[in-house]
């Protein structure tokens, strides 16, 4: 990965917005604790948060009503063994 990360978060019309664009993976992981627990979630307005690093790569997607559903809880527990 790079070591840069945007945060995008999705809402129920199919519209998006970028919440941080090339930041630390510290600052994006505290914008996910933030747009994956808001008032828009429980209203149902965000339905989706995704992480994607500087080559535009998915690293970390959460769903509403899901959670995370990427990487996979397996691929987490077993990166955490090594």
């Amino acid at each position: 990965m790079e070591d840069h990360f945007s945060v995008v978060q999705y809402f129920e019309d199919g519209s998006y917005e970028y919440v941080r664009r090339y930041v630390s993976a510290e600052n994006a992981m505290n914008a996910v604790q933030h747009y994956t627990n808001n008032v828009a979630v429980m209203l149902g307005i965000t339905n989706r948060v995704i992480v994607t690093d500087g080559g535009d790569s998915i690293c970390f997607e959460w769903i509403r009503g899901k959670g995370v559903v990427f990487p996979a809880k397996e691929e987490i527990t077993e990166n955490e063994r090594t």
